[in-house]
């Protein structure tokens, strides 16, 4: 008596038979771990934004003119956890997804050497950049909000800006000119921090050497003694009066007389614009002209 089906037909019923069950019992499994590392990693990400809004919310609603240290340094750990949850949560479902589908983890340990062997040379550069960032963190040598200016490897001209964000990878600088660097952290051999915790303006005065010292000197002590009730705006922002260094450089013509001032974090060219328009009209009102330009080159 021949079968009412073909030998075809049984192995396809085989075959969808097999299939329905691995669907059932581990491609469903599969399905989910996915759906569910993706829903966790939106929340982890979700939870930086609103931990890092909070940041900025809690900044503009007080009364203070700069972030503080712990401020910024919060806002740089919360982007970091972010990105290192994300990372840990995809190895993690990777991890499960070869349990599920039975894959001898033994028979992988040979060409994983060599494959991890190959990557290690060529991933050596993200090993570095990882580690720099993480050293940057730790040591808070700059966090969100920071001007810094940056010395890297292979490039002639050092990046100045704002930090708009730091991860263990790569640091984002916003310049004057509203230009973002992105910055490998391992590129990084120099950090300059012109924010931290409090900052110095620097005003040089340039008099000709036929004026009369005492006299200026009398004129700029005055500027100092009266530069918070002259310009309102420089009584948040200095932290003590500003001083006269004295004599800084003789050149030929000229003597240059040094001002100085401690202010806010960030805030010393702003302060140095300020002292500069009173030091002109001071030395103006008194007849003395300066011999050149007062402090010429200047950053944002």
């Amino acid at each position: 008596m021949l079968s009412a089906f073909s030998p075809g037909q049984r192995w396809h019923d085989v075959w969808r038979g097999e299939l329905g069950e691995w669907v059932i019992t581990k491609g469903l499994r599969i399905v989910l771990l996915v759906i569910g590392a993706v829903l966790a990693s939106r929340f982890i990400t979700w939870a930086a934004r609103r931990v890092t809004r909070r940041l900025e919310l809690g900044f503009q609603a007080s009364d203070a003119l700069v972030r503080s240290e712990a401020s910024k340094h919060r806002q740089a750990v919360a982007s970091v956890i972010s990105w290192v949850s994300v990372a840990m949560l995809a190895v993690v479902v990777a991890v499960e997804i070869t349990g599920i589908l039975d894959v001898p983890v033994g028979s992988l340990v040979g060409p994983a050497a060599v494959i991890g062997g190959a990557l290690g040379f060529g991933a050596q550069k993200l090993v570095q950049d990882l580690l720099s960032g993480f050293f940057i963190i730790t040591e808070k040598q700059y966090g969100f909000g920071d001007l810094v200016q940056l010395s890297m490897i292979g490039a002639s001209v050092e990046a100045l800006g704002t930090v708009e964000d730091v991860t263990l990878r790569v640091t984002k600088l916003r310049t004057a000119d509203g230009e973002v660097f992105t910055v490998p952290n391992g590129n990084i051999v120099r950090s300059l921090n012109l924010s931290k915790d409090w900052a110095r303006a620097v005003v040089d005065i340039p008099v000709p050497t036929s004026a009369d010292l005492n006299r200026v000197n009398e004129v700029l002590h005055q500027v100092c003694e009266n530069a918070r009730e002259a310009d309102a705006p420089l009584r948040d922002l200095l932290l003590d009066q500003p001083s006269i260094m004295g004599v800084e450089s003789i050149e030929l013509g000229v003597v240059n007389l040094r001002m100085v001032a401690r202010t806010l974090p960030g805030k010393q060219f702003e302060v140095g614009r300020r002292l500069r328009i009173q030091v002109v009209r001071a030395l103006a009102s008194a007849g003395v002209v300066a011999a050149g330009e007062i402090n010429p080159v200047e950053t944002p």
